[in-house]
């Protein structure tokens, strides 16, 4: 039987089951990346458990001049890829449902890291998303939230608030789904045309270019360790011997042990520089290489995870993408 909307908190509260409960959180639109979490979360509950899928474009965190007029809304297509990737419940609320007297007077604020990256491009962006979030885990009353690593920093502030308010609920992250060209997998992507399209794979170049420059920054290092102790680390990395490996070793040097991060800050500028003088142009927010506890811009000795970031216009689209990184470690 397919599946119908659940409009109401009321109605909502009479679905369940006995088993354990999962939710995975949409603005609609729903594409593979939506049916990845889900069928990440059905596995993970179990036939016994409950998957319960929110459909709501929230008012609250769209700023002036945004897209909320125009954000796709297609709700009959969003149920059957609910249904088929293992949802028990669409809840698809109005937005006098979940905001009954109008916009909350009292909202969760993100505090410094809802400041930063998209929080700056975006003022008060996360306090929406972080409003309406809270509200939607107190109303489904999950054991456990899907949310996809392409939001990085939505998913940071979500895993912060959960933390920090005790809310009784796992937050999982899922790796960022793409389409086969590289670009990630975003509601937003219709809204390209060809020729915007070509550009806006600008994006997933340049993370993986930065993410390469790293690899190699590590291969280099490796193999230099395997030379005479008595040779200095720049003499080494000078020895290696190959013409690519000679070419790097002198900014693998300068980066040290655990470092390297603004050689590859520089890779993935690289790709997007030559992007910005494409036809039709891209038009760069930000490029960021942050710690992913609070989202602040790693030093160049940085040793551990880290998250390259991106944002930006092609056209009248914005777009964000994201790569996780190790550094000190083998790619």
């Amino acid at each position: 039987m397919s599946l119908v909307p659940v409009r109401t908190a009321a109605e909502l509260s009479t679905r369940g089951a006995a088993g354990p409960r999962a939710v995975v959180m949409t603005m609609g639109a729903l594409h593979e990346g939506h049916a990845r979490l889900v069928r990440d979360a059905r596995a993970h509950v179990g036939p016994e458990g409950h998957v319960t899928v929110t459909v709501f474009v929230n008012p609250l965190q769209f700023g002036a001049g945004e897209d909320l007029d125009r954000y796709p809304r297609t709700l009959d297509a969003d149920l059957k890829i609910a249904e088929e990737a293992g949802a028990d419940a669409v809840f698809a609320p109005s937005v006098d449902e979940v905001y009954p007297g109008g916009e909350p007077q009292v909202r969760i604020t993100a505090g410094p890291m809802g400041e930063l990256l998209e929080g700056a491009s975006r003022p008060g962006h996360f306090d929406g998303v972080l409003t309406v979030v809270a509200k939607l885990l107190h109303l489904t009353r999950p054991d456990v939230a899907f949310f996809g690593q392409k939001d990085a920093q939505q998913l940071a502030v979500i895993r912060r608030m959960a933390r920090d308010l005790n809310f009784p609920v796992e937050i999982v992250g899922v790796p960022t789904v793409r389409e086969p060209d590289g670009l990630a997998l975003s509601s937003r992507n219709r809204y390209l045309s060809p020729a915007e399209r070509r550009t806006a794979l600008a994006l997933s170049r340049a993370l993986f270019a930065a993410r390469d420059r790293l690899g190699a920054q590590h291969a280099l290092r490796a193999r230099a360790a395997s030379l005479p102790a008595s040779e200095t680390r720049a003499e080494a990395l000078s020895q290696i011997g190959e013409a690519r490996a000679a070419a790097d070793a002198h900014a693998v040097a300068q980066a040290g042990e655990g470092g390297g991060a603004d050689a590859v800050r520089a890779a993935a500028r690289a790709v997007l520089d030559e992007a910005a003088g494409a036809h039709p142009p891209l038009t760069l927010d930000y490029l960021a290489l942050v710690d992913p506890a609070d989202f602040t811009e790693v030093a160049d000795d940085h040793d551990g995870e880290a998250i390259l970031a991106v944002a930006a216009r092609v056209g009248t689209t914005r777009l964000i993408d994201n790569v996780p990184l190790n550094f000190g470690a083998t790619q």
